[in-house]
């Protein structure tokens, strides 16, 4: 790192904050990798502000962030995952005639990774390689109610980090806060409306060992012609192929109950 002393040094930063449990104060950070505290605090900055590190401002300590979790886990999120997933997400289709994806967080967003469309239902703007807003949509409100309190804090801290769409959406943190309640009472997310009209979701996460959301399956339905009955239905199949997934992938599967048909 002779020719990137910065590059060198905030990788540094990152390698001592990975091998604590804990998050750690400005000062032994500084301390332990013999740097100036004014080189220390602009190293945390620009990590903070690219989602590598979050500002734990009570504590006064500074942690890992959700992307330095994306970067460690990026090999199974592009490679295995989508490859244990396909099969999978075909079996749900078949099983309940409607459309299924499979999304990653990137960010504030979720990335589709995969779509899997059911014959004769209509086009979806889930496509792979398509970015929505999390807070908008099941796959992404899955996640995030998965995700710890400070996660959530470092990702929308303030109202002005989310997005509404055509009016659908929590327009304050505190609205996203009992939605993810909701969510994780519930044990899966819903979305009617938000992203296309006349189109609902039913999402759940899929979890790492560690319980990290690294993904979140979805089904997609006209909302007009499924009845709770058949959303329940659809519940269940959803929750079934995410757990099934987390198995697969050595997660470790939410304790919940099933939901009822």
């Amino acid at each position: 790192m002779a020719n990137a002393p910065a590059a060198g040094q905030a990788l540094a930063l990152l390698s001592l904050l990975a091998r604590h449990t804990e998050p750690l104060p400005a000062g032994a950070i500084a301390r332990d990798l013999g740097l100036p505290r004014s080189t220390t605090y602009h190293l945390l900055t620009v990590l903070r502000d690219h989602g590598y590190v979050t500002h734990l401002a009570e504590e006064r300590r500074y942690g890992l962030g959700v992307a330095a979790f994306e970067l460690g886990s990026a090999y199974q999120r592009q490679a295995p995952l989508q490859r244990i997933a396909r099969p999978l997400l075909g079996r749900l289709v078949d099983s309940t005639t409607h459309n299924a994806h499979l999304a990653v967080l990137h960010g504030r967003d979720v990335l589709y990774v995969i779509e899997e469309r059911a014959p004769g239902r209509p086009l979806l703007v889930t496509d792979v390689g398509v970015r929505l807003p999390a807070s908008l949509t099941a796959s992404g409100l899955a996640m995030l109610a998965e995700l710890s309190p400070a996660q959530v804090r470092a990702l929308f801290p303030h109202r002005d980090s989310l997005v509404q769409r055509d009016g659908a959406g929590p327009t304050s943190v505190s609205e996203l806060r009992r939605q993810l309640t909701e969510v994780r009472n519930r044990g899966h997310a819903v979305e009617d409306g938000s992203i296309s009209p006349g189109l609902a979701s039913v999402a759940h996460a899929v979890l790492d060992h560690t319980g990290h959301p690294v993904a979140g399956v979805a089904v997609t339905f006209p909302s007009d012609q499924v009845d709770e009955a058949e959303r329940a239905r659809l519940v269940q199949a959803v929750t079934r192929t995410a757990v099934t997934l987390t198995t697969r992938i050595g997660g470790r599967p939410r304790t919940r109950p099933a939901p009822s048909p």
